[in-house]
């Protein structure tokens, strides 16, 4: 965390273009997560929403259709609620990660989203691949993740990919 200055563009951009989730997406999210995970994913800002359920139709775009896989395109950023920050702290806190400059409480917990997010998930009962992605998504791929569903979900957060599938839903 975080990614390169390409993918924080991208991401600022979706920011402020995103919208909230309509009954129809909201729906889709419930029939595919837990009691449990819906509770993380609803609980994000309605723009953090957006950006996993359009992971998870990016997912869904290319004929996976596992249940868990798409989980883990929904859920990989819910640790970012944690820190609560805005578009203009988020891209405060990106710059001070990149420089190393010493970070708030906040701050640091967008920095170590992945991390948070893995912990609650796995408290909330998901499945290892879940867990491992949220953890680690912004490195590199776990001996726990096979390749092919690790390609899969860094191309899902790749944002232009995930909002052109959102959009061809």
């Amino acid at each position: 965390m975080p990614g390169s200055y390409g993918h924080l563009a991208s991401r600022f951009f979706d920011y402020l273009r995103a919208r909230p989730l309509d009954d129809a997406e909201t729906q889709a999210v419930r029939t595919v997560l837990s009691d449990a995970e819906a509770r993380l994913f609803f609980d994000q800002s309605p723009r953090d929403q957006a950006h996993g359920y359009a992971a998870a139709m990016y997912v869904r775009s290319e004929d996976v259709i596992r249940a868990e896989t798409q989980k883990a395109a929904l859920l990989h950023d819910i640790g970012k609620r944690r820190a609560r920050l805005g578009l203009l702290g988020r891209v405060l806190a990106s710059m001070m990660i990149k420089l190393r400059l010493p970070l708030g409480r906040r701050m640091a917990a967008y920095r170590d989203h992945g991390s948070i997010g893995a912990a609650e998930l796995s408290e909330a009962g998901s499945a290892p691949l879940v867990v491992e992605f949220a953890r680690n998504h912004h490195a590199a791929r776990p001996e726990a993740v096979g390749e092919e569903d690790w390609d899969l979900l860094q191309k899902a957060d790749i944002p232009a990919n995930a909002r052109l599938a959102r959009r061809r839903r």
